[in-house]
């Protein structure tokens, strides 16, 4: 009975290390790993909206958003609302989808038909396993590594190489403190679940090689990063730790997939669908997006519509940024990843050509940057820019309603694109 007892204390020693390794084991599994990027990124909820698409819209107390799991704002005081807009804002009598429709709150995104989120409180697309699952890695997941088009240096190896293509319009050499647009919003094809199509602007600093720094917003349909193809309001942004700049290498992301930007805006979700969509040869749809530099507190806002002040980044998120941008630019962006060999059918804005024009073509228009006075202008000196025109082109102009504009976008492969 001695010896069996002696024995006991060895037993349950021995035991107990197979109670952890087990413990260890499970905790390093993909199971576990996934559970705890999830919990990372979809924090408690005060309500949550199912939207008719099938995405969850949580209703994340403003205090609570995922910005503050960065380091660096930890201690953040929250911003509530800008210390001043530009002057001289552009078209506030117009109509876009987010103008004022007879005192009712009109139809943006499509969760909204579900109910909306209280004052306090962020809306925040909810993310499900699958869409990690659709990512090369967990680390990956809401992160990109192609840089933004650079006018200035056409490398013709990408078009060859499933590279991404655009139709842009752009403007370089000044210190720009922001820009807006008005954009007109389309669902395009998408052939390959790894492409995308996307209508954006562009806020850069740095310069295209290793130190770019940008701040991105405008529409997307991207299957790979979302698991449909909707229409979608996006932002992504690089940011700079110890001032060594991002350049698409490590940090920044897609809305709201890591820490940094700071959301007020209980009323529009990063992520969410847009709703509605312009129909070819019918309705067209469009949404405003401001984004510029508060000059008192240094962050950059962004603004939808004419009254959905969204949020900012930070400035000190930033290097080149934190000063000002170096260059501007507006317009479409494809993936072509050539499959079997041939030029892509993905289009870009509405898959027209640009000279077909209104309710068939895809626009910018009121196209404007914010100068060192904060004052909204017209931009000067604006170039456009296309790596294959055959497949995707532009086209700019300007008029007393629209200001300064382009139409833009295309097809893809066609009998002039193979």
């Amino acid at each position: 009975m001695v010896a069996a007892r002696s024995g006991l204390p060895r037993f349950l020693a021995a035991a107990a290390l197979c109670v952890l390794w087990a413990a260890a084991v499970e905790a390093r599994s993909p199971a576990a790993r996934v559970h705890r990027h999830l919990k990372r990124l979809n924090k408690p909820a005060v309500k949550s909206i199912e939207s008719p698409d099938g995405d969850i819209i949580d209703c994340v107390h403003i205090s609570h958003q995922p910005a503050f799991d960065h380091p660096l704002l930890k201690n953040h005081t929250l911003q509530l609302r800008p210390s001043y807009h530009p002057e001289g804002l552009y078209d506030h009598a117009k109509s876009s989808l987010a103008s004022d429709n007879g005192g009712e709150k009109p139809m943006l995104q499509l969760w909204h038909q579900n109910g909306r989120c209280k004052e306090g409180t962020a809306p925040i697309r909810r993310t499900k396993k699958e869409d990690l699952f659709r990512a090369s890695s967990m680390g990956r997941y809401g992160r990109k590594q192609h840089p933004a088009p650079n006018p200035m240096s056409v490398d013709l190896t990408m078009l060859n190489e499933g590279g991404h293509q655009h139709a842009i319009a752009y403007v370089e050499g000044d210190k720009y403190y922001g820009a807006k647009a008005t954009i007109n919003v389309w669902e395009p094809k998408i052939q390959q679940p790894n492409e995308f199509s996307l209508s954006q602007l562009w806020i850069l600093g740095g310069s295209f090689g290793a130190d770019l720094n940008s701040i991105e917003a405008g529409w997307q349909v991207s299957p790979d990063l979302y698991g449909d193809n909707n229409t979608r309001l996006f932002t992504y942004w690089t940011e700079s730790l110890t001032n060594s700049s991002d350049a698409y290498q490590a940090t920044g992301c897609y809305n709201i997939l890591c820490s940094g930007f700071i959301q007020i805006n209980s009323e529009i979700a990063m992520g969410a669908s847009i709703f509605p969509i312009s129909k070819l040869a019918g309705s067209q749809y469009d949404i405003s997006i401001l984004i510029w530099k508060d000059p008192k507190e240094g962050n950059w806002w962004m603004q939808f519509g004419k009254e959905y002040v969204l949020g900012y980044w930070p400035s000190f998120l930033f290097s080149y940024l934190a000063d000002s941008a170096s260059m501007i630019e507006w317009g479409g962006e494809v993936v072509n990843s050539e499959p079997d060999g041939t030029h892509t059918s993905t289009q870009m804005g509405s898959g027209r050509f640009p000279e077909e024009g209104f309710d068939k073509s895809s626009y910018f228009k009121n196209i404007q940057v914010v100068d060192s006075t904060n004052q909204l202008k017209a931009p000067k000196g604006m170039g456009m820019f296309t790596e294959q025109s055959n497949c995707y082109d532009v086209q700019n102009g300007n008029n007393g309603d629209w200001g300064t504009y382009f139409y833009y976008g295309g097809p893809g492969k066609n009998s002039n694109c193979p």
